[in-house]
């Protein structure tokens, strides 16, 4: 990224070295509850330690919307509006709101066209612990997650419904595109070998393009990627590596109209990551990118990925398999958690939260709340802003696709030491983290799922009870929202037990606790 005021910024307006990013957070956060919780809002907006008591604003978010069905959209206009008018893009020295951005004049981008050189027919299948998973082996698999309650039923049945559909997987008739292509979490892999069209978006880097390209070559998919440079069609593949890519954060205006020039409906997936207050950036860079695309072709479809570390609405039968739990652990586990939470003052092992919330449609349901505090606010509110698109999309009538994706051992998790103890931990609280090749797999067949299978909640043709529905089905929470305690407060105690079972020959020992 450049180092330079460029591109989509967090605002400055005392111009200091670095913006605050904890004052603007509380002021979206504030906004998106103000007509539904004015006093929630205004504790928001006078909070002064934003990175630690973030999470009780975004429970607040999950609690309003879940009492009154209209509620949901009402908190997503409010919160993406304020956003769109609070980040800062610049160009050339001069300054504009991110919601005027798309006024500016876009330099064209041009398009590279790059066949796959397989012959094969699409196939899938889940790598997992060694093994190629399919058919009978698959669906065995499948049901121990789901009796384990590591996904959800509804998950369970959309990776069965592609598995007897296997004629879904060829994507020769769709245009797909992946905002963050190279991302080591996203289904780039799976979608170029199923025949599909694809156009990636992914930052101008040797590196980057490299792998997008190699992966393009070893397939049978068609990649589209944008150029600065007006390049021939015999481009040699070394060139490209140094030619492609559009940066989402300085090219907004760019990436759009190049979108919207494509003939084809288009599958827009917001799958970028960056670290820290950039995740923020990127994502209003995806979000104001696929409003604006989707608004010009009404035949886009939105796709999401969540991460399992939120906070949710769930079903009941959620919250009471968690209550569940919390009754049936063994003496040694009740004595070892009681113990430690006396002695941390109640920090570690708080009881998960059991009540249930009665909306407005009759029907009540319960909160997950499996924010990390070590993730940070930034991105929470990154992850906030997709489900507020998916959200409002889907109730104006737009196809949109939104899983909870699995807690996966990707880099830029498991360069994070204490993350990466506590998932290597996590099995001790009947939680299981992914590999990326597992998550890569899964994620992008039930895209599939929500792209071919006309019931599925992604259709906005199929009704809904509540908006928060639409998060609560497909999810891949890997455990996190059945265990017995409230995730952060037994976080650190995975973090030991994975850094123990790293170093110490004692995991024997201590799953005698689990009994």
């Amino acid at each position: 990224m450049s180092s330079s005021i460029d591109g989509l910024q967090f605002p400055n307006p005392t111009q200091k070295q670095k913006p605050s990013t904890s004052k603007t957070g509380r002021e979206i956060i504030a906004e998106a509850l103000a007509s539904v919780d004015p006093h929630t809002s205004l504790k928001a907006s006078n909070e002064k330690n934003w990175r630690k008591q973030y999470p009780q604003y975004f429970k607040a978010l999950v609690e309003q919307g879940i009492l009154n069905a209209s509620n949901p959209i009402q908190i997503a206009e409010a919160g993406l509006n304020k956003a769109h008018h609070t980040f800062e893009f610049f160009r050339n020295n001069e300054k504009y709101l991110l919601k005027d951005v798309m006024q500016l004049k876009a330099q064209p981008l041009h398009t590279i066209k790059l066949k796959g050189e397989s012959n094969a027919e699409p196939e899938w299948y889940v790598p997992y612990h060694g093994k190629k998973l399919q058919g009978e082996a698959l669906l065995a698999q499948i049901q121990k997650w789901q009796d384990h309650g590591i996904v959800e039923p509804s998950h369970a049945d959309a990776l069965r419904e592609v598995i007897a559909h296997p004629g879904w997987f060829d994507l020769s008739d769709r245009t797909l595109v992946l905002f963050g292509a190279a991302s080591e979490a996203g289904p780039l892999t799976w979608l170029s070998k199923w025949k599909a069209n694809i156009v990636a978006v992914d930052l101008p880097n040797k590196r980057v393009w490299s792998k997008i390209l190699e992966t393009i070559q070893q397939g049978n998919a068609t990649l589209y990627a944008p150029s600065v440079e007006a390049l021939s069609a015999d481009t040699s593949v070394q060139v490209l590596k140094e030619k492609l890519g559009a940066n989402l954060l300085t090219q907004i205006p760019e990436i759009t109209q190049w979108l919207i020039q494509n003939e084809q409906p288009l599958d827009l997936a917001a799958i970028a990551y960056l670290d820290g207050e950039k995740h923020v950036r990127v994502s209003m860079a995806m979000d104001a990118i696929m409003q604006t695309v989707s608004a010009q072709k009404t035949n886009t479809s939105l796709m999401y990925m969540c991460t399992p570390t939120d906070v949710y609405a769930v079903p009941a039968e959620v919250v009471e398999a968690s209550a569940d739990k919390f009754a049936q652990r063994s003496k040694i586990q009740q004595f070892i958690s009681t113990g430690l939470s006396t002695l941390s003052r109640q920090h570690f092992f708080k009881k998960n939260l059991h009540s249930l919330v009665a909306s407005d449609n009759g029907q009540n349901y319960g909160i997950a709340d499996c924010l990390v505090i070590e993730q940070g606010p930034n991105y929470a509110l990154a992850k906030r802003i997709q489900q507020w698109r998916a959200t409002l999309a889907r109730a104006q009538g737009q196809k949109v696709s939104i899983n909870i994706a699995p807690s996966t051992t990707t880099y830029s998790v498991t360069k994070n030491p204490l993350l990466k103890a506590a998932f290597n931990g996590a099995s001790l609280f009947d939680v299981e983290a992914f590999k990326p090749e597992t998550t890569n797999a899964i994620m992008a067949a039930l895209w599939i799922h929500d792209l071919r299978n006309p019931q599925s909640v992604a259709n906005p043709e199929v009704k809904l009870a509540h908006p928060l529905e639409l998060m609560m089905k497909g999810a891949n929470h890997g455990g996190l929202w059945r265990v017995a305690y409230l995730a952060r407060t037994a976080l650190p105690f995975a973090a030991v037990y994975g850094f123990a079972t790293e170093k110490l020959p004692i995991q024997q020992v201590l799953a005698k606790l689990k009994k």
